[in-house]
């Protein structure tokens, strides 16, 4: 049995909750001596989503009311990484469900007749992404745009961050929102951006992870200062939404001394102790000394991924705190006992997909954050993402960078460099490393939007009016 997490004389309900996690977790491997529990049940997890789609939640669900469009991507989303396909007429519901949640000043709401908020609009526009079309009744083309550009900008404050909705706050998660559909509908200016990667940057806190917001501290001549205190810990979703951000940012950020950083070392860090123990059989926990949860499967685990674009590699070899057992190459077959060394990324990517298989999924369908609580539709598409993070090395490659900028038509500016900078993410030839039966293989998702790379293709290619030159899987060597 592994070591249970140390603890000093005075337990407290924090404490004993840890252990009793850790309990609840290492019976998951008792039940699993076979190995036989190593299997994605996706027929199972299907049948969930998919009364979910068609029958409606339960009544529990009744609070999520003005979180509508988050049900619906988060049930398209799953069924994309699972790899099932939506038929015509299910998809044609879908979009015409979206589009009632189109605000008329621009935007989306969390319901038919909700205020447009930026979290809704992100929502929305994925799940467009994923079923949605050119042409009249498919959804693209009914999105206005202008509109949608003006709302952005009545949202924009003068330290460079958003508001989520009118007369909302500043949140980073927001932040992130505004600039994926930015960036997949073509509305990213310059003037649009002016001033957010240095709010981001303000955002990191003294763990190297990043917090919700930054104190907007102005001198007495109304400048705003250059040092802004980040509000609140570090935490697991405010930092893959930063740290997207900051990715997404790059083309717009200056090089010279006085650009705005981030300290990548210090994320790396915090990033890397985030994953549990081998008592906590290798789950993302969200905040320091927090327990183990499986939608930090995405958002921790699939940060990793981020850090390539920052020039850190996701497959340094470290010294890996994998628990020995059974492992499988990268067809699915068992190999010797321990972790392949030519293998160890900076996190450990056999033990996540051994959390998700054996504490995420919920024995009558669904995942969730770990056992024994039951399935929600949150939960499913975040450990579904974070399996797939974890299966799959997906990076940004110069080569298809390159073969992306020579397929533009029109002037190379910043607008081409957002789009090549998109799209040059890429599967690596043979990086993929599948935990238990070769069937348990889900797609890749796309690490900047946690779409499909075809859908972000087919979306982006649609309203930057450009080809997207055929891509085959490389060799990051």
């Amino acid at each position: 049995m592994p070591r249970p997490t140390p603890i000093d004389a005075y337990p407290t309900k924090t404490s004993d909750y840890q252990a009793d996690t850790e309990d609840i977790l290492q019976e998951q491997i008792l039940l699993d001596r076979d190995g036989s529990k190593r299997v994605l049940h996706k027929n199972m997890h299907l049948q969930f989503l998919v009364r979910n789609l068609v029958q409606g939640f339960p009544a529990r669900y009744v609070s999520q009311d003005a979180s509508q469009p988050w049900l619906m991507f988060w049930t398209l989303q799953s069924f994309s990484t699972l790899q099932i396909a939506i038929d015509p007429d299910n998809k044609q519901r879908a979009i015409d469900t979206i589009m009632q949640w189109h605000h008329p000043d621009g935007g989306f709401g969390g319901g038919t007749g909700q205020a447009a908020h930026l979290l809704a609009t992100y929502a929305s526009v994925c799940s467009l992404a994923i079923v949605g079309r050119p042409g009249p009744g498919g959804g693209w083309d009914q999105i206005d745009r202008d509109k949608l550009y003006k709302w952005y900008m009545s949202l924009k404050q003068q330290d460079g961050s958003f508001i989520v909705s009118n007369h909302g706050e500043v949140d980073v998660r927001g932040i992130y929102c505004l600039l994926v559909v930015a960036h997949l509908l073509d509305i990213v200016t310059p003037e649009l951006v002016d001033g957010t990667a240095a709010f981001i940057a303000s955002c990191q806190t003294y763990e190297g992870g990043f917090s919700s917001a930054s104190h907007p501290y102005y001198l007495d001549d109304g400048v705003l200062a250059a040092q802004r205190p980040s509000l609140g810990e570090a935490h697991g979703g405010y930092t893959f939404c930063a740290l997207a951000s900051w990715v997404l940012l790059q083309p717009y950020i200056p090089a010279n001394g006085d650009a705005p950083r981030v300290d990548a070392r210090r994320l790396l860090r915090w990033l890397v102790h985030m994953q549990g123990l081998e008592v906590e059989l290798g789950g993302f926990k969200g905040r320091t000394n927090k327990l183990v949860d499986g939608c930090y499967s995405w958002w921790v685990g699939g940060a990793f991924a981020l850090l390539e674009a920052l020039g850190v590699s996701s497959n340094i070899p470290t010294s890996s705190s994998a628990r020995t057992g059974e492992m499988t190459d990268h067809a699915g077959a068992q190999t010797e006992d321990g972790w392949d060394d030519a293998d160890d990324w900076l996190f450990n990517r056999h033990a996540l997909q051994e959390y998700i298989l054996l504490a995420g999924q919920h024995p009558a369908g669904g995942l969730r954050d770990k056992p024994p609580k039951n399935p929600d539709a949150y939960h499913t598409s975040y450990c579904i993402s974070g399996l797939s993070a974890a299966q799959h090395h997906v990076y940004p490659s110069p080569t298809r960078r390159a073969e992306v900028l020579a397929a533009w038509k029109g002037e190379h500016g910043l607008r081409a460099a957002a789009f090549a900078e998109a799209l040059c993410w890429t599967e690596e030839n043979g990086g993929s490393h599948i935990v238990g039966l070769a069937a348990n293989r889900v797609n890749a998702t796309h690490p900047l939007f946690n779409l499909t790379i075809t859908h972000t293709e087919g979306i982006m290619a649609h309203f930057y009016k450009q080809s997207v030159p055929k891509r085959m899987l490389r060799s990051s060597h």
